[in-house]
């Protein structure tokens, strides 16, 4: 199905209802692994899609939601801070997009690929993904996400976990059309379908809920130790964005790097973020799910994702949705992340692949080796609440290396007299 400006309301309307479903399985998925209200993720999803396109003047058909990049980051800060602290820290991690984004606007991409190139960006990512494989597994073995309390037995969650996450990589792998981007949803209702005939799933707080209830808002806090935590950890996701502007470019034919431009589309991410934060929900990103919908069915007009946003608004109203979200047991989730988890570093992986990073160069395999284990070892510099460990050490730990050591830029060279050999 094709939109065009000149379409009437009902069909934009219901592309944008298209669109909300396939962003919906990844978008309600980060705030239940993070303790985060799920009606409160597609309030603020919504809110953030109406930020970007107020600001890109309606120009890129984006949907913003809710980022994986910052599941880590949000657990570890969680634990340590709090969670209206780790909101303080994520509304300045949207001032990191926005101050890069000035960056951008006076210096040009140059500076990005100064200071984020491939070596720095490919471990940066794989390190998200694979810090988080554990919480994956132990989320599929019926566990809590930390490991610490048994959940549901370990026979009965295999028996969910498993499905669920073959379901999803065989939809991703053998689905066809609109089925092809909707995988995690595919997974949500089989291992969701599974835990309620085993007896897992408990419809107490479903019956209980009011169908219509104002989410549950949390408001931010701030403290420097969380701020410190999350400002390196906008590194990636806003690496993920310039990528998602590139793809999104190549499909609908337009180069939207530069109309509206990225320092517009940044500064439209991080203003989203910071403004998701201060109700208290995830920081936002665009989705890759909904760009390649926008290939599939063609609908490039923007005002698809206006009603896409307007109806993630209307269900974060409705408290019966919201409890049922809740409800989903943890080994449909982490059957399925054990997929997504892995992705995102098989992302970071492909991002040296295809910039030919040479790792048997000195130079880059100090930048990666180094990157990988701060960011998945569990390396901590600093004491007390002012510390930096994980994705926001091993980011700029990354950085660093990356200006420091002689021979920064070579990657640029080796690149192009590869494409030309």
């Amino acid at each position: 199905m094709q939109t065009h400006t000149t379409d009437p309301i009902w069909r934009q309307a219901l592309a944008g209802s298209q669109m909300l479903f396939v962003a919906f399985g990844a978008l309600v998925l980060m705030p239940l692994i993070t303790g985060m209200d799920p009606n409160v993720a597609l309030f603020t999803a919504g809110i953030g899609t109406l930020i970007f396109h107020l600001i890109t003047r309606n120009q890129v058909p984006i949907f913003l939601a809710s980022s994986f990049a910052f599941i880590a980051p949000i657990l570890a800060a969680t634990s340590m801070f709090g969670m209206p602290a780790t909101l303080g820290g994520l509304v300045a991690a949207g001032f990191t997009y926005m101050l890069l984004a000035g960056a951008v606007k006076l210096k040009g991409l140059q500076l990005i690929d100064r200071l984020l190139p491939p070596v720095v960006v490919g471990p940066v990512i794989m390190s998200i993904g694979l810090g988080l494989a554990p919480v994956a597994a132990n989320m599929a073995m019926g566990k809590a996400g930390d490991g610490s309390a048994q959940l549901v037995p370990y026979d009965t969650a295999l028996l969910i976990s498993l499905p669920a996450l073959l379901t999803t990589l065989l939809v991703a792998v053998f689905g066809r059309g609109i089925f092809r981007l909707v995988p995690i949803l595919a997974g949500f209702a089989v291992g969701y379908l599974l835990a309620w005939l085993l007896g897992v799933v408990d419809l107490t707080a479903i019956a209980a809920a009011p169908w219509l209830a104002v989410p549950n808002f949390v408001a931010p806090e701030f403290h420097w130790g969380a701020i410190l935590f999350m400002l390196p950890v906008a590194i990636a996701p806003a690496i993920e964005h310039i990528g998602d502007m590139l793809a999104i470019s190549s499909v609908t034919g337009k180069n939207y790097l530069k109309k509206p431009g990225l320092h517009r589309t940044l500064f439209s991410d991080g203003l989203a973020t910071s403004t998701a934060a201060l109700f208290g929900g995830p920081p936002n990103t665009t989705y890759s799910e909904v760009t390649g919908a926008v290939m599939l069915t063609r609908n490039f007009n923007p005002r698809i994702m206006i009603w896409a946003a307007l109806f993630a608004i209307g269900f974060a109203f409705i408290g019966k949705f919201g409890a049922a979200l809740q409800s989903i047991p943890v080994p449909v989730m982490g059957g399925i992340l054990c997929l997504l988890f892995g992705s995102i570093a098989v992302v970071g992986l492909n991002t040296l692949i295809r910039h030919q990073v040479d790792l048997a160069e000195a130079r880059n395999l100090v930048i990666v080796a180094v990157t990988l284990v701060f960011g998945i070892g569990g390396m901590v510099i600093g004491a007390g609440d002012v510390s930096l460990k994980g994705i926001s050490l091993c980011g700029i730990v990354a950085i660093l290396l990356n200006l420091l050591l002689p021979g920064a830029g070579s990657w640029q060279r080796e690149s192009a007299q590869a494409k030309t050999a």
